[in-house]
């Protein structure tokens, strides 16, 4: 390939991890296996996400007669009983069916698995996890090891790097583009002007500037990952839509400042998945326990988009209305200088009295009305 095609390939389709990634993805939304290669190792993973029977068994005949396995992240693995340091591939019975895997992935299963053989899973079946991660799928796989079969074999399905995955995964959150603005007029009188941001996973992203904020001092700034359920339905079980609509009307009283409203429902696994851990949390689970039963961190939020959309409006002093210090520390990382933090405290109910909870006296929320243990009332 010579340099001129080579820089025209570069400018219409990105570099070639943003390509190959970008493409894999596209096959994990649709729920079809990509093969993930990595030095002495190649797994072709199946998203365990909307597995059925049909899939299941395609996938078995496509792939035997090598036997498959199910990779399950670290937290997953301690949920079910097994003690793990990252990552697990674990074998699958020839007969297993999807509800076994399923009960595997996912399930409220108390009981222990302690007792299945399982072992650390290499560099590309924790890129396959990875891969589903960013897509908001469960954070499962079913796979099976073809690095020995045929190349002609595979000539349908899409190949991806391990290495790629990784540089995807580390910076992605600084390819933003402005996509569109406009200026909206809001019911409170004042206006906003929303910046549409596309990230490289081709979401969106938003920036709401309120009203005429003075650059040249720091900025009043609510970085606010959406909810669905609490900004637009009310709900009570979590305090977002009250702490959106407080930042609002804080913002236009301060003469103006920005709410980044960030695509991370349910603390960044997504809004199928945030419905998952609701169900675990009406059998009993805490937020951060329905979160890591299903394989998830606690909190898979990073702030890396939130600095880069900031800078892009040249916004870099600010000051964050926030309760939550991980987003202090994520947007200082990103190189936001913040000059002091303003709490940012709403009513307490009784269908979420233990979610604010869990957040102040687990996840170190600085909330001050709330220091009892979890599930006492304050």
């Amino acid at each position: 390939m010579n340099a001129a095609y080579s820089d025209v390939n570069s400018a219409l389709f990105g570099s070639e991890d943003d390509l190959t990634v970008s493409r894999a993805l596209s096959e994990i939304h649709a729920r079809r296996p990509v093969l993930v290669d990595a030095p002495d190792e190649a797994w072709l993973a199946l998203p365990v996400e909307n597995l059925d029977a049909r899939r299941l068994d395609e996938f078995t005949a496509f792939c035997r007669p090598i036997a498959l396995q199910l990779v399950l992240t670290q937290q997953r693995a301690r949920a079910i009983g097994i003690e793990a340091s990252g990552p697990i591939t674990l074998p699958l019975s020839s007969t297993a069916r999807t509800s076994d895997i399923i009960a595997l992935a996912a399930d409220d299963d108390r009981r222990t698995h302690s007792a299945l053989e399982a072992t650390a899973a290499g560099r590309a079946a924790r890129a396959a996890i990875r891969l589903v991660k960013l897509s908001r799928s469960l954070p499962a796989v079913v796979v099976a090891n073809l690095k020995d079969v045929p190349e002609g074999v595979m000539h349908s399905i899409v190949g991806v790097q391990a290495d790629a995955v990784d540089r995807f995964a580390a910076s992605h959150g600084d390819a933003l583009v402005v996509a569109s603005d406009a200026t909206i007029p809001l019911v409170s009188g004042s206006t906003a002007r929303f910046v549409i941001f596309h990230d490289a996973l081709g979401v969106d992203q938003v920036a709401i500037v309120v009203g005429k904020p003075d650059f040249a001092k720091p900025v009043p700034v609510r970085l606010h990952s959406a909810c669905l359920t609490g900004d637009v339905f009310g709900s009570q079980r979590c305090d977002c839509g009250d702490q959106l609509r407080l930042a609002l009307t804080r913002l236009e009283n301060l003469g103006g400042g920005i709410i980044l409203y960030l695509a991370q429902e349910g603390r960044g696994i997504g809004l199928a998945n945030k419905m998952r851990a609701y169900r675990l949390q009406d059998a009993g689970l805490d937020t951060r326990d329905a979160n890591t039963m299903l394989g998830f961190e606690d909190d898979e939020r990073d702030y890396q988009i939130a600095a880069t959309m900031l800078r892009s409006l040249d916004c870099t002093r600010i000051v964050l209305l926030t309760n939550n210090p991980a987003k202090l520390d994520g947007l200082k990382k990103g190189g936001i200088e913040i000059l002091a933090r303003v709490p940012l405290e709403t009513p307490i109910n009784s269908h979420n009295r233990r979610y604010l909870t869990t957040k102040a006296v687990r996840s170190g929320h600085k909330l001050a009305t709330l220091k009892s243990p979890a599930g006492e009332t304050s």
